[in-house]
């Protein structure tokens, strides 16, 4: 039986690292959204301290049924209030280290399910 690799026909990570992922073909260092009908926007902050609710709130306008959120390169749980946009909207959030919710993010957009991904991308040189 010949075995063909599964091909992701949404935006996926392509690989990731410390202070970086790739999307595609492309290496992105700056904090970024995905959603996996083709969202993609930058996501103003560079520190988990810079998080707001207004940062919740451009995700919650995607209208997803989840959002895997990346808080950097540790686990560390957004603020009640940040979230208060999603709650709103009853949209669903995971929180876990960037390179778990790259993983969790390819194999759900995978399954063809309407997710978005928000990494905080905080650089390791600081």
């Amino acid at each position: 039986m010949k075995l063909h690799p599964d091909v992701i026909s949404v935006q996926s990570i392509s690989g990731y690292g410390p202070d970086w992922v790739g999307i595609g073909s492309e290496k992105v260092s700056t904090s970024v959204v995905l959603g996996s009908r083709g969202e993609r926007f930058s996501w103003a902050c560079t520190c988990f301290e810079d998080l707001s609710a207004a940062h919740f709130a451009q995700i919650a306008a995607m209208n997803t049924e989840l959002v895997v959120f990346g808080s950097g390169n540790r686990l560390r749980f957004p603020q009640p209030a940040w979230i208060k946009p999603l709650i709103d909207k009853q949209t669903g959030i995971e929180t876990m280290d960037v390179q778990a919710a790259c993983r969790t993010y390819n194999i759900l957009a995978g399954e063809g399910r309407h997710v978005a991904l928000a990494l905080l991308l905080e650089s390791t040189t600081q």
